[in-house]
């Protein structure tokens, strides 16, 4: 039995290698490293990308290149959040914002969250589990280094965690559900690290929010990811790859 790192979820527990998790994968350094550790620690490991209008959709075809290229078939999930709205990631009329440094960034609510994206994104992905028959939900999120998502903190996993156990077939003594984030309180930098001592690739990760493979370098999301590898001492995988490629 491995023990696992500290996560979002109150208590430690425990994983056995032939237990299933499903991974919540947008493609990003986070959910990338996430699923490098799932399988370090499960028998069964089955992706899930989410579909839903976003501005940056080749993150869809990169993370399926990362599952195809471990020999994983991801599930994909289609919800169009641009009928929500709300966001520059699904309404075009709204611009991303750029900024020169990460210093920059503003405090408070981004222009990039999505209403509630993550708790649609869990109930969904519980809803799949129960169906599966696979109770653990292994996420990537962390607030450190991060934009301030409200859908990203360790309050927000373990409200969501009492949920679907509350509003699932959980709540009559079947298999309890189990949301891990055992990034939850990591600096991207280390997550970078970690993932890197589990042989991670980084290549066909995309964290850009403008909405193309080549990185704009300015968004939120490029520039801290951009001093999170220069903090890890390498260069970024993606980049490297794209340099090979003649593409930058």
């Amino acid at each position: 039995m491995k023990r696992m790192p500290r996560s979002g979820h109150s208590s430690a527990v425990e994983i056995s290698k032939p237990r299933a998790c499903l991974v919540l994968l947008s493609g990003g350094i986070d959910s990338t490293t996430a699923l490098h550790w799932a399988l370090r620690r499960y028998g069964r490991v089955q992706p899930v990308i989410f579909d839903y209008g976003q501005r940056h959709r080749v993150e869809i075809e990169m993370a399926r290149k990362t599952c195809a290229r471990l020999g994983l078939r991801p599930r994909t999930i289609k919800v169009d959040l641009r009928q929500v709205g709300g966001s520059a990631l699904t309404d075009k009329k709204l611009s991303v914002p750029q900024f020169k440094k990460p210093e920059d960034i503003k405090k408070g609510l981004p222009a990039t969250y999505v209403p509630f994206r993550n708790g649609i994104f869990i109930s969904l992905a519980a809803a799949l589990g129960e169906s599966l028959g696979i109770f653990d939900i292994v996420c990537g999120f962390n607030v450190i280094d991060s934009p301030n998502y409200p859908d990203t903190t360790a309050a927000f996993v373990r409200a969501m965690n009492r949920t679907i156990n509350t509003g699932t077939g959980a709540i009559f003594g079947q298999k309890r559900f189990r949301i891990i984030a055992p990034f939850i309180n990591m600096k991207k930098s280390e997550i970078i690290r970690l993932g890197l001592k589990m042989g991670a690739d980084y290549s066909y990760s995309i964290t850009c929010y403008a909405g193309r493979e080549v990185p704009c370098l300015r968004c939120s999301a490029c520039l801290l990811r951009a001093r999170a590898w220069k903090e890890a001492g390498q260069e970024d995988h993606l980049l490297a790859r794209l340099k090979k490629e003649g593409k930058i």
